[in-house]
């Protein structure tokens, strides 16, 4: 009982920063599964896939239905990056726990920086598509989709704005038909191994991060988002030195 307590509490977690922020969120899924919920690191990024999954199935919905997703050119870009995430992902299940972790603190302290500094996020590309960095830049958030169980919103929304010079609006929902794209491509390759999943948990995780998300939306509409993007920021710099700490000792 106190496992699924702690599965809805840090589930709304989620789905709040989520709802709020566009992306980010799902980087407090794995720690939270680690160090609250008792996963293992391999068993944690497999099951943050299934969360981020279906959480990002239900936001990619409600954007779609207000038209903010482009579909064609989401579609190619989540292409490039279909094989290196499944490739990643088989690769995840055989690597060490301790570079699991450490991979993760430093992917978390990546995204703590640029949230910190969310301008870089809103200066549009000018127009200029390059179809070669938007195949290495949808190839390389695919590989850490499946290395680490995230869903990279934090990097795929200032790369579909700067890459292919979406408008926001339109990166935050397309960024959800790559980050799905991505994350079911991996737990594709991770089905087959032998990885121990507590349903009974994971759950309760994912029916609380859903309707945190539609919380979080809510929550964005009354308080600036800089200010909720330094708060978030904040919480995933001290996760990511517990996360170092935990590791090297």
């Amino acid at each position: 009982m106190t496992a699924v307590i702690l599965a809805l509490v840090a589930g709304a977690v989620v789905g709040l920063a989520l709802g709020a922020l566009g992306g980010g969120g799902s980087v407090l899924a794995v720690p939270a599964l680690i160090y609250l919920l008792g996963f293992t690191p391999t068993a944690a990024t497999t099951a943050s896939l299934i969360i981020v999954t279906a959480t990002s199935l239900t936001a990619l919905y409600a954007h779609a239905r207000t038209g903010r997703v482009r579909w064609k050119a989401g579609a190619a870009f989540a292409a490039a990056g279909v094989l290196p995430a499944a490739a990643a992902g088989a690769a995840a299940t055989h690597m060490p726990q301790a570079v699991l972790t450490l991979a993760f603190a430093a992917t978390a302290v990546v995204s703590a920086v640029r949230m910190l500094r969310p301008a870089d996020t809103a200066r549009p590309g000018g127009g200029e598509v390059r179809p070669g960095k938007a195949a290495g830049a949808g190839a390389g958030l695919g590989a850490l989709t499946g290395l680490l169980g995230v869903g990279g919103g934090f990097l795929v929304v200032p790369a579909l704005v700067t890459v292919l010079a979406f408008e926001m609006e339109a990166a935050v929902g397309t960024s959800l038909l790559v980050i799905t794209a991505n994350s079911l491509a991996s737990l594709a390759t991770r089905s087959g191994a032998a990885v121990s999943l507590d349903w009974a948990v994971i759950g309760p995780f994912i029916g609380a991060a859903i309707l945190g998300a539609w919380d979080g939306k809510r929550m964005a509409a009354k308080v600036a988002g800089p200010r909720l993007q330094r708060i978030f920021a904040v919480v995933l710099l001290a996760v990511a030195a517990f996360m170092f700490v935990y590791a090297v000792t």
